[in-house]
């Protein structure tokens, strides 16, 4: 019997497969670009995350995100995080946070955009290896961490 997909996986094996595209390893991908796919994936969670806490206007949901996405708040979560990274999740991090990026931060110091760009990296490893529940947890423990799902709990009532 095989095993029936979840969301995630179903939309990834559609984006591969329905433009055929071919797979990649990655593992063999550059660090920044680890970090290109890793951007989009880690605003498309955040982005989930905030219409699921209801309808509301989209300037104030493009503000709340623009607060997740910045590079001082994916620093704060790699640091957070760093010490539940596995071995391989820590050196794809480092890659990431190491490598030399010829673009830098508007609003970030350089080690906040360094330290972001890393973690960039490791969203876009998980996914493109398929991890998408490390994927989701580690921003969810992250997330909790920084008081973002109180602050909501709070904002609710």
């Amino acid at each position: 019997m095989e095993k029936s997909l979840n969301f995630e996986e179903n939309l990834t094996r559609n984006i591969w497969q329905n433009l055929e595209l071919a797979q990649v390893e990655p593992r063999q991908l550059s660090p920044l670009v680890l970090a290109y796919i890793g951007d989009s994936i880690y605003d498309l969670v955040i982005r989930t995350y905030l219409i699921s806490l209801g309808n509301m206007p989209v300037n104030k949901i493009n503000r709340h995100a623009c607060r997740l996405v910045k590079a001082e708040t994916q620093s704060k979560l790699i640091g957070i995080l760093e010490e539940q990274l596995t071995e391989n999740e820590l050196s794809v991090y480092k890659r990431g946070r190491n490598a030399k990026s010829y673009t830098s931060a508007k609003n970030a110091t350089i080690g906040d955009y360094r330290r972001a760009t890393g973690f960039e990296a490791l969203m876009g490893y998980l996914y493109l290896d398929g991890q998408y529940d490390r994927l989701t947890k580690l921003v969810h423990t992250g997330l909790e961490a920084i008081g973002e799902w109180e602050h909501h709990r709070m904002e609710k009532k």
